[in-house]
């Protein structure tokens, strides 16, 4: 595995993580959670454009380097 391999996979471990933790504050009540589930899911989808981005890059980057 190299670096960019790695990066993929921590991008979308952490997408993961934080769709599970916006979507168990979604189940709270109250406006403090209400906010928090928000923040939760704006931080999920830039993870999510962060993801796509090194995603795209690495396969851009295996099919003119070679695999």
């Amino acid at each position: 595995m190299n670096l960019l391999d790695i990066l993929i996979a921590v991008a979308i471990l952490a997408v993961a993580v934080t769709l599970g933790l916006g979507l168990r504050q979604l189940y709270k009540t109250g406006p403090e959670a209400r906010s928090r589930s928000n923040k939760l899911m704006r931080l999920r989808v830039l993870l999510q454009a962060v993801a796509v981005v090194l995603l795209v890059f690495g396969l851009w980057w295996k099919s003119t380097h070679g695999a």
